[in-house]
């Protein structure tokens, strides 16, 4: 497919997103490409260009930039939804899961997108059903839906559900329920497994568990888990991707499956997940052992 068309999403308080934005819109223009710019970047800038003025507008693009980190990626993940437009995403730091570029290869990577030179990774999301005495709330994440008791200093006592089997009760300060995605945040610092992106899973981990029993628990992606939680408990906060957060009573039941739509992520021949490992985490590095 030759691109003609494409957003920016970015994070509009980084210094160096406003420093690299007129240098992408100028090549945007060397390459004949329309770009179209959020509505919160075009009130904060004097850049006229057309605006998405709103989530319909992104079936009109052809591919979506997230200039940021991992989290402007996530947030516009959830953004795009089921609407099956690419990402590629500009890291503005370090580098990311996520957002792999890195400003040194930036317009050497969209001269590849603009040349056909990509191919797109699909990505699972989970989707979550809030069931409250009020009503129900549904939330999707890219990374992981985190539960914590909504005072820090107890324990909160959870019990699990797969497909109607009980696994068990969780007492643990938490508990995070991840994609392959989301296994190498909060989940990986909580002691759970790397799960590669193509393994279809879904990961139950316990954050500072209270019982030595309780270990992480991957399972299959067609999974259906069903989170409640046992008194007392006076309210329980919910977290979707660090993100978006709901207060939750201890009679709520969440249940949680693998969403129907999937979010398609540009990446390139010579990048390797592998090697993202070991270059973020150090990963099966040992001393002062270069890469």
């Amino acid at each position: 497919m030759h691109v003609k068309k494409f957003g920016i999403w970015g994070n509009t308080d980084k210094k160096i997103f406003w420093d690299i934005l007129p240098d992408i819109l100028s090549w945007a223009s060397k390459n004949k490409l329309t770009p179209f710019l959020t509505k919160r970047i075009s009130e904060k800038s004097s850049f006229d260009f057309k605006i998405i003025k709103s989530k319909n507008d992104f079936i009109k693009m052809d591919f979506m930039l997230a200039l940021g980190g991992d989290g402007t990626f996530l947030s516009l993940a959830r953004a795009i939804q089921n609407r099956g437009i690419p990402i590629l995403g500009i890291h503005l730091g370090d580098l990311g899961f996520l957002a792999k570029v890195t400003l040194k290869d930036l317009f050497y990577r969209l001269d590849q997108v603009a040349n056909n030179n990509y191919f797109v990774e699909e990505r699972i999301l989970i989707k979550s059903k809030i069931i409250k005495a009020n009503g129900i709330v549904e939330h999707v994440a890219l990374n992981d839906f985190v539960f914590a008791n909504g005072e820090s200093f107890r324990m909160l006592n959870t019990s699990v559900n797969v497909d109607g089997h009980f696994v068990g009760n969780y007492k643990a300060d938490g508990l995070i329920i991840a994609t392959p995605t989301g296994s190498t945040a909060y989940s990986l610092s909580a002691g759970g497994p790397i799960i590669t992106p193509k393994v279809d899973s879904i990961v139950i981990t316990p954050t500072s568990a209270h019982t030595l029993t309780s270990r992480p628990l991957v399972v299959p992606g067609i999974s259906k888990i069903t989170v409640s939680f046992s008194e007392p408990a006076d309210s329980i906060r919910f977290v979707a991707d660090g993100q978006v957060h709901e207060i939750l009573d201890p009679k709520s039941k969440v249940e949680i499956v693998k969403s129907d739509f999937t979010v398609p992520l540009i990446d390139f021949r010579d990048t390797d997940y592998f090697k993202t490992l070991r270059v973020k985490m150090g990963w099966g590095k040992r001393g002062d052992q270069t890469v």
